[in-house]
């Protein structure tokens, strides 16, 4: 066999992974939802300047659904606390507040006392700069999220919110399994939605991280619009590291484009209304152009002179199922031999492995850019719908 791979995982940098400090995922997670699409400009944001606008203390507090039932979420105790405040006359603070506010219709006065409660979190920063240590092989990332306690708790989950679940799932045209996998690789199913306040986070990462700055003001400016159109609480709602939100880890920009409003409530809520959770991951997946009745992935099958390249961080579909033919790799698949695909890395415990990712692959690493992340989504998918199969319908049905 003559294959040539290119593997320079140990340089998969590390971004805006909206992973929970020691999640298994977050050193291979380079980007969040609003990492890869979120901008200081949503069309919202693009729509004009708006009339004056306050920034009140909302009565709405997000709550993970572990705090709504009374029970803190992991960690919540350990949550770090910050270390004084941003001085509002460094010159990138001050000119912050002021064109945030002219371009938004915001108080001046308001954005600044909000911003004088932001606390700087030194932890963050050090999670950001943290080197990449070892890059588990593909069989070892998969182990740690298909275990039978996620699949069964993922089956628990659909059984005890078929009509949410099913519901996004019609409207959107997205398989319902795909949906539960993603709240289960995100945030086990809503339980581990962040332990850092999201203004700390944001203000952090964008006033004392130079190499990501730029992104993550835009994010904070975004985050001050959620707040004003979203009744939330700024001093009191809790996300993750780099201020992903909810039981989906959206980002503020992500938030605000792709959030649904699904029971017509006049707010979206990530974090304890499942039909707005749901139906969000739906609307995201939708927006992002989710092929209904397609596959995802395939495995692959190699000629014994087969002879190609690949690098493992490429999501690009810049193969077709006859091209990789040529080379010697056969997708496990009847689609059309001119169909779209990407060649994945994906190691085995006893050797080299490989599969075939198409659009719908593609759609999902929009969600997060790692095909690791992509391929835990799916197999994790497929592990949940073989389990609900498998559960009697009169279990279901409970």
């Amino acid at each position: 066999m003559k294959h040539r791979a290119v593997l320079s995982l140990a340089l998969l940098p590390v971004l805006a992974a909206a992973a929970q400090p020691g999640d298994p995922a977050a050193a291979d997670r380079p980007a969040t939802p609003a990492a890869t699409v979120g901008s200081a400009t949503t069309p919202a944001a693009a729509a004009g300047t708006p009339a004056a606008a306050s920034l009140p203390a909302p009565a709405v507090s997000p709550a993970t659904p572990a705090a709504a039932s009374g029970s803190p979420p992991p960690d919540a105790a350990e949550a770090p606390a910050g270390s004084g405040n941003f001085t509002l006359q460094r010159a990138d603070v001050a000119a912050f507040i002021r064109e945030v506010s002219a371009r938004n219709g915001l108080e001046e006065h308001e954005v600044r006392a909000l911003l004088r409660q932001a606390q700087p979190q030194p932890k963050i920063i050090e999670i950001m700069e943290r080197p990449v240590e070892r890059i588990a092989p593909w069989w070892e990332y998969r182990a740690r999220f298909l275990t039978p306690e996620r699949i069964s708790d993922g089956a628990q989950f659909w059984t005890e919110h078929r009509e949410s679940v099913e519901r996004a799932a019609a409207k959107y045209q997205v398989p319902p399994e795909y949906l539960v996998a993603i709240l289960g690789v995100e945030t086990f199913y809503g339980r581990l939605t962040g332990r850092y306040r999201v203004l700390d986070a944001l203000a952090t990462l964008g006033f004392d991280y130079p190499p990501r700055g730029k992104y993550f003001r835009g994010e904070l400016e975004q985050f001050l619009l959620l707040c004003r159109d979203n009744h939330l609480d700024p001093l009191t709602t809790l996300g993750s590291y780099a201020g992903a939100m909810g039981a989906p880890q959206f980002m503020p920009s992500t938030y605000r484009h792709y959030a649904v409003d699904a029971d017509n409530s006049h707010r979206s809520d990530l974090w304890g209304n499942w039909d707005d959770i749901l139906a969000s991951i739906a609307n995201y997946l939708h927006e992002y152009g989710w092929q209904p009745g397609t596959p995802v992935l395939a495995e692959a099958r190699l000629d014994p002179d087969a002879n190609f390249q690949i690098d493992p961080r490429n999501v690009e579909l810049n193969e077709t199922i006859a091209s990789l033919a040529h080379h010697g790799v056969r997708a496990v698949t009847d689609l059309p031999p001119d169909t779209k695909a990407v060649l994945i890395w994906a190691e085995q415990r006893e050797g080299p492995g490989y599969r075939v990712g198409f659009h719908n692959f593609r759609v999902i690493t929009r969600y997060n850019t790692s095909p690791r992340y992509a391929m835990a989504v799916h197999d994790l998918a497929q592990a949940i719908a073989q389990r609900m199969q498998a559960t009697p319908a009169t279990v279901k049905a409970q």
